[in-house]
Protein backbone atom coordinates (compact mmCIF):
# COMPACT_ATOMS: atom_id res chain seq x y z
CA UNK A 1 0.00 0.00 0.00
CA UNK A 2 1.58 3.54 -0.93
CA UNK A 3 0.32 6.81 -0.19
CA UNK A 4 1.88 10.54 -0.44
CA UNK A 5 2.17 13.91 1.65
CA UNK A 6 3.44 16.63 1.19
CA UNK A 7 3.53 20.12 3.91
CA UNK A 8 5.61 22.92 5.07
CA UNK A 9 6.62 24.43 8.28
CA UNK A 10 7.54 27.88 9.12
CA UNK A 11 10.44 27.93 11.81
CA UNK A 12 11.40 31.00 13.47
CA UNK A 13 15.46 29.97 13.25
CA UNK A 14 18.02 30.91 10.52
CA UNK A 15 18.24 28.38 7.76
CA UNK A 16 21.95 27.25 8.39
CA UNK A 17 20.49 26.39 12.00
CA UNK A 18 17.08 24.30 10.43
CA UNK A 19 19.93 22.34 8.23
CA UNK A 20 22.29 21.95 11.28
CA UNK A 21 19.17 20.58 13.67
CA UNK A 22 17.74 18.18 9.95
CA UNK A 23 21.44 16.50 10.21
CA UNK A 24 21.74 16.36 14.40
CA UNK A 25 20.93 12.26 15.31
CA UNK A 26 20.07 13.06 18.73
CA UNK A 27 17.63 15.95 17.46
CA UNK A 28 16.17 13.58 14.94
CA UNK A 29 15.78 10.88 17.60
CA UNK A 30 14.20 13.46 20.38
CA UNK A 31 11.69 14.80 17.52
CA UNK A 32 10.45 11.09 15.69
CA UNK A 33 7.73 9.68 17.11
CA UNK A 34 8.46 6.39 19.55
CA UNK A 35 12.26 6.81 18.05
CA UNK A 36 14.28 4.16 20.33
CA UNK A 37 17.25 4.44 18.96
CA UNK A 38 19.18 6.51 15.96
CA UNK A 39 22.67 6.01 15.78
CA UNK A 40 25.16 7.14 12.83
CA UNK A 41 26.64 4.39 11.09
CA UNK A 42 28.40 5.93 8.37
CA UNK A 43 28.59 10.06 7.12
CA UNK A 44 24.77 9.79 5.43
CA UNK A 45 22.99 6.70 6.90
CA UNK A 46 21.92 5.63 10.35
CA UNK A 47 20.79 2.53 12.21
CA UNK A 48 16.94 3.37 13.62
CA UNK A 49 14.45 1.68 16.38
CA UNK A 50 10.93 2.91 16.48
CA UNK A 51 7.91 1.66 18.28
CA UNK A 52 5.01 2.34 16.22
CA UNK A 53 1.41 1.81 17.25
CA UNK A 54 -1.14 1.79 14.05
CA UNK A 55 -4.70 1.18 15.05
CA UNK A 56 -4.74 -2.08 16.11
CA UNK A 57 -1.17 -3.10 15.10
CA UNK A 58 1.86 -2.38 17.68
CA UNK A 59 5.23 -3.09 16.01
CA UNK A 60 9.11 -2.26 16.94
CA UNK A 61 10.47 -1.76 13.78
CA UNK A 62 14.32 -1.55 12.96
CA UNK A 63 15.72 -0.48 9.68
CA UNK A 64 18.02 2.19 8.14
CA UNK A 65 17.86 5.75 7.41
CA UNK A 66 20.42 7.27 4.74
CA UNK A 67 20.48 11.04 3.26
CA UNK A 68 20.99 11.65 0.12
CA UNK A 69 21.10 14.81 -2.59
CA UNK A 70 22.84 16.99 0.21
CA UNK A 71 22.37 20.41 -0.30
CA UNK A 72 23.37 22.30 2.22
CA UNK A 73 21.91 24.27 4.07
CA UNK A 74 18.95 24.46 0.99
CA UNK A 75 17.58 20.19 1.54
CA UNK A 76 17.93 16.68 0.88
CA UNK A 77 16.57 13.90 0.58
CA UNK A 78 15.79 11.15 3.42
CA UNK A 79 14.62 7.21 3.00
CA UNK A 80 13.79 4.80 5.24
CA UNK A 81 12.94 1.10 5.29
CA UNK A 82 12.46 -1.05 8.72
CA UNK A 83 10.90 -4.13 9.16
CA UNK A 84 8.51 -5.08 12.44
CA UNK A 85 8.58 -8.89 12.35
CA UNK A 86 4.74 -10.44 12.08
CA UNK A 87 3.29 -6.17 10.92
CA UNK A 88 5.27 -6.19 8.44
CA UNK A 89 7.24 -3.50 6.87
CA UNK A 90 7.27 0.22 6.24
CA UNK A 91 9.46 2.41 3.99
CA UNK A 92 9.53 6.10 2.69
CA UNK A 93 11.58 8.66 1.37
CA UNK A 94 10.92 12.37 1.81
CA UNK A 95 12.34 15.38 0.05
CA UNK A 96 12.78 18.53 2.39
CA UNK A 97 13.91 22.19 0.86
CA UNK A 98 14.52 24.81 2.79
CA UNK A 99 14.04 28.55 2.36
CA UNK A 100 14.51 31.84 3.77
CA UNK A 101 11.07 33.14 4.54
CA UNK A 102 9.39 36.30 7.11
CA UNK A 103 13.17 36.23 8.70
CA UNK A 104 12.92 32.43 9.38
CA UNK A 105 12.93 29.58 7.35
CA UNK A 106 10.30 27.91 5.58
CA UNK A 107 10.41 23.61 5.73
CA UNK A 108 9.17 22.33 2.77
CA UNK A 109 8.52 18.66 2.37
CA UNK A 110 7.30 16.00 0.22
CA UNK A 111 6.95 12.55 1.44
CA UNK A 112 6.02 8.98 0.16
CA UNK A 113 5.59 5.79 1.74
CA UNK A 114 4.95 2.27 1.42
CA UNK A 115 3.46 -0.74 3.78
CA UNK A 116 3.03 -4.49 3.84
CA UNK A 117 2.44 -7.10 6.32
CA UNK A 118 -0.50 -6.97 7.93
CA UNK A 119 0.34 -2.83 8.19
CA UNK A 120 -1.31 -3.20 4.59
CA UNK A 121 -4.34 -4.87 5.36
CA UNK A 122 -5.19 -1.80 8.01
CA UNK A 123 -6.43 0.09 5.14
CA UNK A 124 -5.36 3.25 3.28
CA UNK A 125 -7.47 5.98 5.58
CA UNK A 126 -6.03 4.86 9.19
CA UNK A 127 -2.03 4.24 7.79
CA UNK A 128 -2.72 7.39 6.05
CA UNK A 129 -4.47 9.31 9.19
CA UNK A 130 -1.74 7.91 11.53
CA UNK A 131 1.12 9.12 9.14
CA UNK A 132 -0.34 12.21 9.40
CA UNK A 133 -0.21 12.33 12.88
CA UNK A 134 3.22 11.32 12.81
CA UNK A 135 4.57 13.97 10.79
CA UNK A 136 2.71 16.51 12.33
CA UNK A 137 4.15 15.60 16.09
CA UNK A 138 7.64 15.32 14.15
CA UNK A 139 7.18 18.80 13.03
CA UNK A 140 5.52 20.43 16.14
CA UNK A 141 8.69 18.71 18.15
CA UNK A 142 11.41 19.84 15.84
CA UNK A 143 9.94 23.29 15.95
CA UNK A 144 9.88 22.84 19.76
CA UNK A 145 13.84 22.01 19.44
CA UNK A 146 14.85 24.34 16.97
CA UNK A 147 13.07 27.49 18.30
CA UNK A 148 13.83 26.55 21.62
Amino acid sequence: MAMTMSGEVELAASRDRVWAKLNDPEVLKACIPGCEDLIKTDANQFHAVARMKIGPVSARFKGKVTLSDLDPPNGYKIAGEGEGGVAGFAKGEATVVLVDHNGGTLLKYEAAAQTGGKLAQLGQRLIGGTAKKLADRFFANFAEVVQG
